[in-house]
């Protein structure tokens, strides 16, 4: 992979819950969310759909300089992701990059198959010990309610985060959150976080100190309702000035763009003729 890792609304004072009650205070709507699996983390592995991953990098003069692009489709093996690249820069793969993508698939379904439950539930355990990170953010920004908008015909509260001063990270990942300045819209009924916009305050460090991205970047992220039952991403847009392996410096945009889910079924067959 290339890289990991509304229309305005403004609603009365008084705000009220699917289950009705009052919702005002934005810390207790963050933590909420955070409780309930802010982003239908455990969900996403019902759903196959594809990834396409573009870095676009721009010279001096703010000309675009560099584009490359990947789409992965994404499967379900085992009960779990699994990453098949079917085209790269806008064009489908080779005969032969095909073939050696089929037999890499063929190769991770036959082992997770023999997986043992132990197996299974070690990945399962360090999924979570990821997310760990994310329950430090009730307590490293102050919130302030900003009003409601619509994001996919849903309702959602718009609540901006200050760092706070003082905060001190528990989990090393957490520690991002002392530089970011960020605008949240929460899904009044699920407390699902539908959309993210952060601006990077202090240097950020990444990859073990090898990527750098100055003050001034920019984080967008944004989910839509699927099947009237989920909320899944569909874009993540990141713009920054950064300085790769401390040498050189990029001005660079990270676009990737999901699209295509679909329910997976446990009798779902893997299609790999596409279009050939």
């Amino acid at each position: 992979m290339l890289w990991r890792p509304a229309l305005v609304l403004f609603a009365a004072p008084l705000l009220y819950t699917g289950d009705g009650l009052q919702a005002q205070d934005p810390l207790d709507i963050v933590r909420r969310s955070v409780e309930r699996d802010w982003t239908d983390y455990g969900s996403v592995k019902d759903y196959i759909y594809q990834e396409r991953t573009e870095f676009r990098q721009y010279a001096k003069d703010g000309k675009l300089s560099g584009n490359r692009n990947e789409t992965h489709e994404i499967l379900i093996l085992g009960q779990r992701p699994y990453e098949r690249l079917i085209a790269r820069n806008g064009q489908p793969l080779s005969e032969d990059e095909t073939r050696k993508e089929r037999e890499k698939l063929d190769r991770e379904a036959a082992k997770r198959e023999h997986e043992s439950g132990a197996q299974r539930a070690k990945y399962e355990e360090k999924r979570s010990e990821e997310r760990q990170f994310i329950r430090e953010i009730p307590d490293a920004f102050t919130f302030r309610l900003d009003g409601a908008e619509t994001v996919s015909d849903q309702p959602a509260w718009v609540i901006v985060a200050e760092p706070k001063s003082g905060y001190r990270a528990v989990h090393s990942d957490a520690k991002i959150f002392s530089k970011v300045r960020a605008r949240i819209w929460i899904e009044q009924a699920t407390y699902h976080w539908v959309k993210l916009e952060a601006l990077v305050l202090e240097t950020l460090w990444f990859r073990s100190g090898l990527v750098r991205v100055a003050p001034g970047g920019t984080l967008n992220f944004q989910q839509t309702r699927v099947n009237d039952e989920i909320w899944l991403p569909s874009s993540i847009l990141v713009r920054a000035d950064a300085r790769v392996a401390l040498v050189k410096k990029v001005r660079a945009e990270f676009d990737i763009r999901y699209s295509g889910y679909q329910k997976f079924q446990s009798d779902s067959h893997i299609v790999t003729d596409h279009g050939n």
